[in-house]
């Protein structure tokens, strides 16, 4: 598997619009992996994970043939994950010379609904799906689990487990720690996990409830190796940043190193 980070930030991205905190300020002066765009990522060059209004500028900027995916996975309906004004592009006579297979999204109840609301949506061009926690479904030859996730509720928020032959990815965000229905699931789960990406939305804050810090991401990766879930042989990742995490890039990538975690940044692709 091939997994890309296409943005790497919450919801305010890095730097924030309206802030000059020494987060942004430095964001803004070394640019680089210190820019950060709301979260997005895309496995195998095939299924796209959350559709932020950064949609746009990630297929711009790293080469995405956005008409050629075919699946989309939503986390949940919060706007930096799940952008749904710009399905309207999609449509027959915004998107012309593409082939007539739709784009299935996949969302839980409230994303759907926020899908719905939107009426100009092609359906013929944009099928949406509604998924539920714990219930696999396959899609574009993936096995793909929504786990139960801690985030708002009103969201219906999820996270994944997605198989591919022999390979496992655990691509969890946005959560904190994690609801105990999902570590039941995951105590009964048989397979290792051949990459495992976390929320650290609060970077070097202590967090742990909605989203993560790094201490929580160092104790889920630990309680994630206890149940036989994770070993040596892991690609373990820390995304979705804040400025709010009072670090810049460089100043957390040592940091989380000295966890074990790599860092992700905007464009960065790790195989497993």
């Amino acid at each position: 598997m091939k997994l890309q980070y296409l943005g790497t930030a919450a919801a305010e991205g890095i730097p924030a619009l309206f802030c000059n905190c020494p987060v942004c300020t430095a964001a803004r002066q070394k640019k680089g992996k210190e820019i950060k765009t709301r979260s997005q990522a895309i496995l195998d060059d095939t299924l796209l994970i959350d559709f932020p209004a950064d949609t746009y500028m990630h297929a711009l900027r790293f080469g995405v043939d956005l008409p050629s995916v075919h699946t989309l996975i939503i986390t949940h309906c919060h706007s930096d994950h799940l952008y749904e004004r710009d399905f309207w592009c999609r449509n027959p006579h915004v998107a012309h010379d593409i082939d007539e297979k739709p784009l299935a999204v996949y969302a839980t109840a409230a994303g759907c609904k926020k899908i719905a609301e939107m009426t100009v949506i092609d359906p013929h061009r944009t099928a949406v799906h509604e998924m539920a926690p714990f219930v696999p479904f396959e899609a574009e030859g993936y096995r793909i689990v929504p786990l139960k996730a801690d985030h708002d509720p009103a969201t219906d928020p999820v996270f994944f487990i997605i198989e591919k032959g022999d390979k496992t990815l655990l691509y969890a965000h946005d959560t904190g720690w994690f609801p105990e229905e999902t570590w039941d699931f995951l105590a009964h789960y048989d397979r290792k996990f051949d990459c495992v990406s976390l929320d650290c939305t609060c970077m070097l804050v202590e967090f742990r409830e909605g989203h993560m810090g790094l201490a929580a991401c160092r104790d889920t990766y630990a309680r994630l190796t206890e149940m036989g879930l994770c070993d040596e042989t892991t690609v373990a990742c820390v995304n979705h940043f804040s400025h709010n995490g009072n670090a810049t890039h460089e100043q957390f990538e040592t940091e989380a190193a000295n966890c074990g975690f790599l860092t992700a940044f905007d464009g960065m692709t790790v195989e497993f």
